[in-house]
Parts: structure tokens; sequence; C-alpha cells
């Protein structure tokens, strides 16, 4: 189904209106719209301490219809955890509980609760958007932040690798995770339609470039967004009932051949304006090395098959 075709149709209700505040070219508040229309009018959210606090607004004119909950920091699973009990012991058993968390609330301080919570099993969406720094408090960084990338506490650049959050969870072996392109409408929406219909523990990790945090014009964040995949610093794949498998928007990236040179990617964005050659081919490194990772996992796929 085309973006048109879902406006024209009863996915046309808006659920994140129009006139919050959001920043210019923010993807997390592109995405939360599109989820928000998959997941439908019964759905309630919890936000821990982020971005999405903010670009919501505030009470009587707050952007979302629906319910939309302001969390601590480092409670947005464990809040849900007692949002899906509460409706079970009514009954209720329609109602969609998903957290929506930046990288912050959920790479860092919000690991521990989350955790526990898919351990137990807990029936609840669990969304990472990552933009790969605490955009909400003045870009400081985060373990979700690239190598070299440029922040207030990294002044001239990190020098660590990202923490892969998404594999973490898969490792957990709940029923769902999935990488998506918080840029594409039609990836986000067609996840956000499957997941809703699967029970129990369920998380997307959401590619959400930032225009103010990684220094580049609003009026380009959706190719930022497209250059991620291309490079492979992204990749969408997910992970359903424990079998492995590239998402459409990046299979043809599994010949390296397809894929840009990472430097094109990080030379579109000001937060790697420092990078030196060494660290450009050590991501490049690091890229390859996830996507013979990869290649090794859809070959045991294959081998189960």
């Amino acid at each position: 189904m085309s973006v048109k075709e879902m406006l024209a149709n009863e996915y046309a209700e808006e659920y994140l209106l129009a006139g919050n505040s959001a920043c210019a070219g923010c993807v997390s508040e592109l995405a939360l719209r599109w989820a928000l229309k998959a997941l439908g009018p019964k759905t309630v959210v919890v936000a821990p301490a982020s971005c999405a606090n903010v670009y919501i607004g505030v009470w009587p004119a707050a952007a979302p219809t629906v319910p939309f909950i302001n969390m601590a920091f480092a409670a947005g699973a464990s809040a849900a955890s007692g949002i899906v009990a509460g409706y079970q012991a009514l009954g209720k058993e329609d109602i969609t509980v998903m957290t929506w968390a930046g990288d912050g609330g959920t790479v860092d301080i919000g690991i521990q609760a989350l955790s526990g919570a898919i351990e137990r099993g807990t029936n609840f969406i669990y969304v990472c958007y990552d933009n790969e720094v605490y955009a909400n408090t003045g870009t400081q960084r985060s373990a979700s932040t690239p190598l070299a990338a440029v922040t207030s506490t990294t002044p001239f650049g990190k020098r660590e690798n990202k923490k892969d959050i998404a594999k973490i969870i898969a490792a957990h072996e709940i029923p769902y995770v999935g990488v998506v392109n918080g840029a594409d409408p039609q990836d986000v929406f067609h996840t956000f339609q499957k997941v809703k219909n699967i029970k129990g523990s369920r998380f997307v990790h959401l590619f959400s470039p930032c225009p103010p945090g990684w220094r580049f014009d609003p009026s380009e964040a959706i190719e930022i967004a497209r250059l991620g995949v291309q490079s492979g610093m992204w990749i969408l794949w997910e992970q359903e009932n424990g079998i492995f498998s590239l998402k459409k928007g990046s299979r043809r990236y599994l010949d390296k051949a397809n894929r840009i040179p990472v430097d094109k990617y990080l030379r579109s964005q000001g937060r790697f304006n420092l990078a030196s050659a060494a660290e450009i081919r050590q991501l490049q490194d690091w890229v390859d090395q996830n996507w013979e990772e990869v290649r090794r996992r859809l070959a045991c796929e294959g081998e189960r098959r």
C-alpha cells in the first residue's frame, strides 16, 4: 500500500497533530505520526525523558490525540509494564501500550528496566528512536553515538563505536526485534502494522537523524537517512520468533559493491568534520564487519531451513 493510498482510506485519521514544537526536519516526530496511524486510537504511549516530552506540547494544547504519559528517564519500560498489568487486570486486551524513548533513555539510562520488562515477557512495544545523542539536553554523547562524532561532551570526536542495542535486545529471544528507517513512512507504517498483532515483547530500533544535533540542514533529513542505509551504517533487519532476515530496504546492500562509501554519509553531517582519515577507515571496517556478520547469520538461517 502506498503512502497516498494510506492517506485516502481508514488511515487518514491523525493521532499526532500538526503545529507541535518538534524541530524542523525531526525524523522522530515524523515516525511517531506514522507509527500511531498503524497502531490506531486504542494506543497508550509512555515517553521517558527525551525530545518527545517537548515536541508533544503542553496540555490542553498537546499534539497527541491518544493518552501520552511523560515518564522519568529510567522508567519507560517499568511504567509501561504497570500500565499493561493494569489493563490486564481490567480485562482490556485490545489496547496497545508503547514506550517511545530516545537512545539516552534506552541504551544508557533505561536499559535495566527494559531488559527486566522483556525478560518477563511484558506485552508491549518498546521503540528506541535513535538520534545517537542526548539531543534534548545539549547534545551530549550517548553509548549510541558513533565513533568520531563531535558532541558537547566529545568536542574532538567520540573514541568508541556505538553500542548495538538491537542485537542486545535480540539476545533476549523476544517475539520481535526490528530496525526501521524512521524517515521512510512506508517502512515505519508496515513495521508497526505488523508488530501490533504480535503478542509479547516487541522492540523497534528506529533510525532518527537529528538536524541540530548532527549539524545538517533540516531539509536534508530524508536524504541523510537514505545515505545512512545506503552506506550500510544502518542495516534494516528483523528477528521474528528467532528467525533473522534482512528487510527489503537493505537487501541489495548485502553486496558491498552496491553500498556507497561510509565517507559520503559522514561528510554530509557537521558532527564528523573532525573525523580523521584513520577514523573513517575504522568506521568503514566496522561497517564491513557488521555486514559479514549479517551474511553469516543469513547463511545459518538457510542451513536451518
